[in-house]
């Protein structure tokens, strides 16, 4: 069989915003939106939780970015006229609202020198489920978005790859559906009281304690995982590259429900 690294990928890279103008449009306002965010960071000398005030809305913001902008990346293979439905501007409407506001809500908090998440006074506590409920729907674009590939038989992308893609978003929803959701209904991300305060750099994670911020990483980057596997399948026949990409699926979940096991038994990812 000839591998299918031998197969173009077709679409350049290079057109990008007429794919998903409104995604790549809410991508570049949340990126340009973080600069004023990391000059509060250097400016701000305020502390919660022994960190920097402004570091968790920026670090939202970032992560968000990568999570809408890899989203517009994808939108070019789902099918044609989809994005033209008055159904699908409803749903990418409200995905991009519940984006502005958990981003507004977070950034509320640190500028007030609260917590967003886990606050239990009056008006945070009410905020903090209708919030949840917004991560929700705003992740769910990747589901919607999967599926929608996955039955696109007009792709033009090698199997394995267009395997990788779908399955990668579809993986994004469930797993951090799954990470995310009993860690919101508990006091809290660590499972036992730190002492030190000991962090894995740049990340965050307890080096002391069960911390369910893991999982909830990985689950969410599944949708850069699986199609990094795709491309790496190209080299493979059809019949071996889709088997690779359907087993680095079952091995990114037990990455997610390994890492949460290990959590909520107490210990420390590293």
């Amino acid at each position: 069989m000839t591998p299918l690294l031998a197969q173009p990928i077709p679409g350049p890279l290079a057109r990008t915003w007429d794919d998903a103008p409104a995604l790549w449009a809410l991508t570049l306002l949340m990126a340009l939106a973080a600069l004023p965010l990391l000059a509060a960071y250097v400016l701000d000398p305020r502390q919660f939780n022994a960190e920097p005030m402004w570091l968790k809305p920026l670090k939202f913001h970032l992560a968000l970015v990568v999570f809408i902008g890899t989203l517009a990346i994808f939108a070019r293979w789902m099918p044609a006229g989809m994005m033209e439905t008055r159904g699908w501007q409803w749903f990418q409407g409200a995905v991009i609202a519940c984006t502005v506001a958990e981003l507004v809500w977070i950034g509320a908090a640190a500028a007030y020198g609260v917590a967003s998440h886990f606050n239990t006074a009056p008006v945070w506590s009410a905020i903090y489920p209708v919030m949840g409920l917004a991560a929700t729907l705003l992740t769910s674009a990747a589901l919607v978005m999967g599926v929608a590939i996955a039955r696109n038989p007009a792709t033009g992308l090698p199997p394995a790859l267009h395997l990788a893609i779908w399955l990668g978003l579809v993986l994004t929803f469930a797993l951090t559906m799954v990470a995310a959701w009993p860690m919101a209904g508990g006091p809290g991300h660590h499972v036992g009281v730190p002492v030190t305060g000991d962090r894995l750099p740049l990340m965050g994670w307890s080096r002391e304690v069960g911390d369910l911020r893991v999982a909830h990483f990985f689950a969410t980057h599944a949708l850069h995982a699986l199609p990094l596997v795709g491309l790496l399948a190209l080299a493979l026949p059809e019949t071996a590259g889709k088997a690779a990409v359907w087993a680095a699926g079952a091995a990114w979940s037990a990455l997610v429900v390994g890492s949460m096991m290990q959590a909520y038994a107490g210990r420390p990812f590293v």
